[in-house]
């Protein structure tokens, strides 16, 4: 606003006309920013065919709007079923032209708009980082969860699956299926912080299709994985149910996860953002799907089900080690911009999702993407993949691909070593303080003045000594 009221200014030395018409470019600017300001979430639920959500979602490319954040939620006309919720960036003859044009596409449609900036006080989950309504804080900082049950909020925000299929799914044209992944999103979409995961009755096809997976992983693993995974793998066939006409309970694998290295699993309805995903991970919480792949094709599936989540994953979340890497990656993400945590996203994609790792001078993998796929698993560790060393910054710039093999690997010589250099790397993340997890309180601490950091300090030379009291005691048994 200064730099305009300069430049109306200078013309009121200059003849009344063009005073007139700088006024005038005046107005319009205030015009246009008391436009900008405001924000729009456009809701529409979909018609039952083919593509709905393809269709739908070109209206709004051909309408040249720009879409901030998408998601699928209960509706709350009728919460037995879902709609699609879209936060917007336009001007209001776009929203007009795109409301007439989505009519054509879609079961309904409506209109929320409000200030930016505005906190809306409602039932539904918080808008993203980037969406027109979003509560920021520290000069612009994205929102992110400071306790753990925040993310009641942000697990909701499912961008893919969940009960809307692609058309090209497996699960697409299969009834059954559809009507059976709702029930797993109903699940997901109830469930709050400090419950219990409710346990499910899997039907035989899904024991059979689980069992067809384990059956060809478990042969596998002891020429491929890591010693951890191995070693973790077998107590969970000892603790948790995992064999092949079995499917293991999310509650119980949680349990076991929190007793061995404090993390434990949330159940979710599919595809989370990064930031929301990263930011579970910094309170110790895996979001977990309960689903399975359909039966057509065992070995295939375009998103995570729980044979990924319990045979990928799960075994490296009982290291400690590995455990603490995860932590560290979700608590760089809080408040990171929108290129950090893309950074950090695809650098988690190359180590939890694709990892390899040097034991005893041999190649092996720990990456769970890898370990719960038969074929490229194999593909990984052989002649043809190329493999370079993990360097965060290198890594970042790296192409994921979701659909393929990967085109290249990293691998690492132990967890810590990239631990190490992932610290290094969340070092350049502009943030104006530091964080730390509380784990009594289970809150994320930002440590914004010196006040906060001499607190933690003294709790710090507390372990310190118990530390030292311990070294001296074994010392003097020597």
């Amino acid at each position: 606003m200064l730099n305009q009221k300069k430049i109306c200014r200078r013309f009121e030395k200059e003849d009344g006309q063009q005073e007139t018409e700088k006024e005038e470019e005046c107005k319009k600017k205030n015009c246009q920013e008391e436009e900008e300001g405001k924000g729009a979430a456009v809701i529409f639920s979909l018609r039952n065919q083919v593509g709905g959500l393809i269709r739908a979602l070109r209206v709004f490319q051909e309408n040249n709007v720009n879409v901030q954040h998408i998601e699928s939620r209960k509706s709350r006309q009728r919460p037995s079923q879902y709609e699609i919720y879209v936060d917007v960036q336009c001007e209001q003859n776009q929203i007009n032209d795109l409301l007439h044009n989505l009519e054509h596409e879609v079961e309904c449609v409506s209109l929320e708009q409000f200030e930016k900036g505005e906190v809306q006080i409602s039932d539904h989950p918080p808008p993203t980082p980037t969406s027109p309504g979003l509560e920021l804080a520290f000069d612009g900082m994205p929102w992110f969860p400071r306790k753990m049950s925040d993310l009641d909020k942000s697990a909701k925000r499912v961008l893919m699956y969940g009960t809307e299929l692609d058309a090209d799914h497996p699960g697409f044209k299969d009834e059954t299926y559809r009507k059976r992944r709702k029930h797993f999103t109903d699940i997901a979409f109830d469930y709050k912080h400090g419950q219990t995961i409710p346990y499910v009755q899997y039907t035989p096809e899904e024991i059979q299709t689980w069992g067809t997976v384990f059956t060809h992983l478990k042969k596998l693993y002891p020429t491929h994985a890591c010693k951890e995974f191995l070693e973790n793998f077998n107590l969970l066939i000892k603790f948790c149910g995992y064999r092949k006409n079995n499917i293991p309970q999310l509650e119980d694998v949680s349990r076991f996860l929190r007793q061995r290295t404090g993390f434990q699993l949330r159940p979710v309805a599919g595809y989370l953002s990064s930031r929301d995903f990263l930011a579970g991970l910094a309170f110790r919480v895996f979001h977990c799907t309960q689903y399975i792949r359909h039966s057509s094709d065992p070995f295939y599936t375009p998103e995570p089900d729980c044979c990924h989540e319990l045979l990928g994953h799960v075994p490296l979340l009982a290291d400690a080690s590995f455990a603490q890497f995860s932590q560290e990656l979700g608590l760089a993400s809080l408040g990171a911009s929108e290129d950090e945590v893309d950074k950090l996203s695809t650098c988690y994609f190359f180590t939890v999702e694709f990892g390899l790792c040097k034991q005893a001078g041999e190649m092996r993998v720990y990456g769970a993407g890898l370990l719960s796929s038969v074929a490229e698993l194999q593909h990984s560790l052989s002649s043809s993949a190329k493999v370079l060393p993990f360097e965060p910054e290198r890594t970042s710039q790296q192409l994921p691909l979701i659909t393929t093999f990967q085109d290249l690997y990293f691998y690492t010589d132990s967890f810590d070593e990239a631990k190490e250099k992932m610290r290094e790397f969340a070092c350049t993340i502009k943030r104006p303080f530091g964080l730390r997890y509380n784990p009594y309180t289970q809150t994320v601490e930002i440590l914004s003045n010196t006040r906060k950091i001499a607190n933690l300090v003294s709790e710090l030379k507390g372990d310190l000594c118990v530390v030292t009291t311990a070294l001296k005691k074994i010392r003097g048994k020597k």
